[in-house]
């Protein structure tokens, strides 16, 4: 019975909810909440932040060959036309002088890419078995940029594992636990539950 606190909720109601505010608490570094909830986030909080600190430094760099689509000074995909059968070019461009798009008989609109070398980060055995488990628990959070302009367009998904890894492991490596503090705010308006604000440290 006292293994954890049941918060009145169904066990996958209670998961979710536990996920969700980890999840909150690793990406603004400060959540509010009860105290009885904050006690259980906290153990699993603090389990990530070990597992991201222990993992930090177990990658190889390896260098790899990508394909990158080529852009024109708008930053728009430059595209060409080439002939169906033969793949050779029949246009450079898809697009006439007045910016209309360009129709050939038996050509097709394709994308320009690019050969890159990029170098890359890739996970040890132990580490990407340490991702996988912070995968389990978090939920994926998207960025919305604050300008109304491109607010749809512009939206991605945030690397809150990446940043358990290269922010929180560097940061709390010398440290053995207590990566969180909880700080009581008085009760809550309603019901009188102890409000309390579960930060990093």
């Amino acid at each position: 019975m006292a293994k954890y606190r049941k918060l009145g909720r169904t066990s996958d109601q209670r998961k979710a909810l536990l996920r969700n505010q980890v999840t909150n608490l690793l990406y603004h570094g400060k959540i509010i909440t009860t105290q009885a909830k904050a006690k259980e986030v906290q153990k699993i909080a603090e389990g990530l932040i070990a597992l991201a600190a222990k993992e930090k430094d177990n990658f190889e760099t390896v260098k790899v060959t990508a394909k990158v689509a080529r852009k024109d000074k708008d930053g728009n995909r430059v595209k060409q036309i080439v002939d169906k059968d033969t793949k050779k070019v029949l246009s450079e461009t898809h697009r006439d002088k007045d910016g209309k798009i360009l129709r050939i008989e038996n050509g097709v609109t394709v994308t320009v890419y690019d050969e890159v070398e990029k170098e890359i980060k890739k996970d040890l055995p132990s580490r990407l078995h340490a991702r996988r488990q912070m995968l389990k628990v978090l939920y994926p959070v998207t960025e919305v940029p604050s300008t109304n302009a491109g607010k749809k367009k512009a939206t991605k998904e945030a690397d809150l594992v990446g940043k358990l890894f290269d922010e929180y492991g560097p940061k709390y490596a010398s440290r053995n636990g207590g990566y969180t503090r909880i700080i009581k705010i008085g009760q809550r308006k309603g019901d009188a539950a102890m409000e309390v604000v579960l930060e990093l440290v």
